[in-house]
């Protein structure tokens, strides 16, 4: 039987694990923020400069030179925001993950503990319903194990490998 006290710390850890995950979550915002802040400044600048050197051309020709040196320079660029924002979500969510995967560790041994403990207090005869109850909690923590290895092996697999 839980206690007031328990059921309370319970709560307690609870608002904890929420206030650390919000804040968590509010870090990866401020980095976004601040990789888009520097990503806008800089794509002013650039056209600033792209804007004088387009008023320096003297001929079409000189204009396509002028166009073509810019394009790769721009699918750098692209690619390395695009690797920027992968690694700062990547990071929230393996935060995340872990923190999730903590509780969930912490909610499972307590309930094997109140399974545990209920198996103790009861009645005669019903060791069978209780082996059964403890066999099925068994198979949903390795069936939970068996579906969050793959997941995490697919999260890592899909991070991007090209350099600019």
């Amino acid at each position: 039987m839980l206690t007031a006290e328990q059921i309370m710390a319970s709560h307690k850890a609870n608002i904890e694990t929420l206030f650390g995950l919000t804040h968590k979550a509010f870090e990866g915002v401020e980095k976004l923020v601040e990789l888009n802040v520097q990503a806008a400044k800089a794509a002013l600048a650039e056209t600033a400069n792209h804007t004088q050197a387009m008023m320096g051309v003297k001929d079409a020709q000189e204009l396509l030179a002028l166009q073509a040196s810019m394009v790769q320079p721009l699918a750098e660029k692209t690619v390395a925001y695009s690797r920027h924002i992968y690694d700062i979500a990547s990071a929230a969510g393996a935060e995340l993950g872990k923190t999730f995967e903590g509780q969930t560790a912490e909610a499972q041994k307590k309930f094997v503990g109140l399974v545990d403990s209920a198996a103790k207090n009861a009645p005669a005869g019903s060791e069978t319903a209780v082996a059964a109850l403890k066999s099925a909690v068994a198979a949903a923590n390795n069936a939970f194990e068996s579906v969050q290895k793959p997941s995490s092996k697919l999260v890592t697999s899909l991070k991007p490998t090209s350099t600019p």
